[in-house]
């Protein structure tokens, strides 16, 4: 079976996190594109092709951190699913956060899941591949 390169946005504004996340899906079976946005803000433009994105690929899924400056998670995921070009990207909140009340606040604003992200490299990578494997190979996606 050929398996299609996949396309990811990941919003996340920790350097260390961002560099965890690529390694890890350099180990996944299937090829992904990786675009980084450090905040929602620009997360927002990236999806919009504004201000440094103008030719940015509409992507398969978004790893979304929640906390970050000027936008929060939270607040990107309220406009993202507002917006009615953008919501049906799937979005799949990757954060340290393990508080329920963030968990309920990212799925009222309809977070497609909520992952903690593991403290140990292995168990972060493993994570990413259930990820590469269940969003990517496994779930039908949307087609825009």
């Amino acid at each position: 079976m050929t398996l299609q390169a996949a396309h990811i946005l990941l919003v996340e504004d920790d350097p260390g996190d961002v560099m965890l996340t690529r390694e890890a899906f350099k180990q996944t079976e299937m090829v992904s594109e990786i675009s980084v946005a450090a905040d929602g803000i620009e997360a927002l433009e990236f999806l919009r092709g504004q201000g440094d994105h103008p030719a940015a690929q509409r992507p398969d899924l978004i790893l979304l951190d929640l906390n970050m400056p000027r936008m929060n998670g939270l607040d990107f995921l309220s406009a993202l699913k507002g917006d009615s070009e953008l919501k049906r990207i799937p979005v799949v909140v990757f954060s340290t956060s393990t508080a329920d009340a963030d968990v309920v606040a990212s799925y009222d604003r309809y977070a497609n899941s909520y992952i903690s992200k593991p403290v140990h490299y292995h168990e972060y990578s493993d994570v990413v591949k259930s990820v590469e494997e269940f969003w990517l190979r496994i779930a039908k996606l949307p087609q825009d």
